[in-house]
C-alpha cells in the first residue's frame, strides 16, 4: 500500500527469483504453508496477531522469525515501520544468498548509529573532486525531468546496507545548489530515494548569502545573514519536507 512496502515486495520477488530460478506468487493473506510474511502490525493482520515485541527494535530495526500462522509454518519479517521491514527483506535475501539455514529463524537487528550517511564530493559540472571512477552519477543538467534508473539502483544498494542519508554535493560547494532551480532537482532525487529510507543533505557554501542572497557580508554574526539562512532553510523544507539538513 505504500512505496516502501512495494519496494520490499519487489526486492524479495527480484532477489528470490534470481536466487531460486523461479518466480514466487504473492498473496494478501498467508493461507498456505511455507508463506513468507513481511510488514508491520499496521500493514499485516497476520503479523499483528503474532503480538511480536517490536518496540525495542526502534524505527529501523526488524526481526526475522519462523512462526506458525493459523497452524501453518511461515517465515515472518516484521518491523515497526515499512523501512525496518525493507531492511529485513534485504537481510533475508543475504541469508538465502549465503546458504544459511532458514529453519528455526529468530533474528533481531537494529542499527546502533542513527545517521548512516554517504558524503559525495560531486560538483554540479559532474566532476568528482575526490573521485577516481569517472563522472558524477548526478546528471544535474537533465534533472528534474530525467530521473536516471541508476538513481533507483543507487538507493536500492544503499538501503541493502542500511545507509539512510546522502550528501549530494561537494563540501566545496557551489552556491547554485541552494537556488530554487537546483532545489527542484534535489527534490526529484529525494522522491526517488524516499521509499528506501534515504534522506538527502546538502553542503552549504559559506559565501551563499553574498552570491545568491544579495548581501554584502556572509558573517554569521550579522542579523541579516542569520535571517537569510533561516529563510533558506524554510524554503528547502517546504520543497523537501524530509530534508536531512546541511553539511557545513
Amino acid at each position: 500500500a505504500t512505496p516502501s512496502q512495494r519496494a520490499a515486495r519487489d526486492e524479495l520477488q527480484r532477489g528470490l527469483q534470481g536466487l531460486l530460478g523461479q518466480a514466487l506468487p504473492t498473496a494478501a493473506t498467508a493461507d498456505r504453508a511455507g508463506a513468507l510474511v513481511i510488514g508491520t502490525p499496521a500493514s499485516s493482520k497476520a503479523i499483528a496477531a503474532l503480538r511480536l515485541d517490536l518496540e525495542a527494535l526502534g524505527q529501523e530495526g526488524y526481526l526475522i522469525r519462523s512462526a506458525s500462522i493459523d497452524g501453518r509454518a511461515a517465515t515472518v519479517v516484521a518491523a515497526q515501520t515499512d523501512i525496518g521491514a525493507l531492511y529485513g527483506a534485504f537481510h533475508l535475501l543475504r541469508l538465502v544468498q549465503t546458504g544459511q539455514p532458514l529453519a528455526r529463524l529468530d533474528l533481531r537487528e537494529a542499527p546502533r548509529i542513527k545517521l548512516r550517511v554517504l558524503n559525495h564530493w560531486d560538483n554540479l559540472d559532474r566532476y568528482v573532486e575526490r573521485g577516481y571512477a569517472g563522472e558524477s552519477i548526478w546528471d544535474w543538467h537533465r534533472l528534474p525531468g530525467w530521473r536516471d534508473p541508476r538513481y533507483t539502483d543507487y538507493a536500492r544498494a544503499n538501503a541493502s546496507l542500511g545507509i539512510n542519508g546522502t550528501v549530494l554535493n561537494n563540501v566545496n560547494s557551489n552556491a547554485l545548489s541552494l537556488t530554487p532551480m537546483y532545489l527542484e532537482k534535489t527534490r526529484a532525487l529525494a522522491e526517488v530515494f524516499r521509499p528506501y529510507g534515504i534522506k538527502v543533505y546538502l553542503s552549504a557554501r559559506f559565501s551563499a548569502p553574498i552570491e545568491i542572497g544579495g548581501l554584502a557580508t556572509a558573517d554569521p554574526a550579522d542579523p541579516a545573514v542569520r535571517q537569510g539562512w533561516r529563510a533558506k532553510a524554510d524554503e528547502i523544507y517546504r520543497t523537501i519536507p524530509d530534508f536531512g539538513g546541511f553539511l557545513v
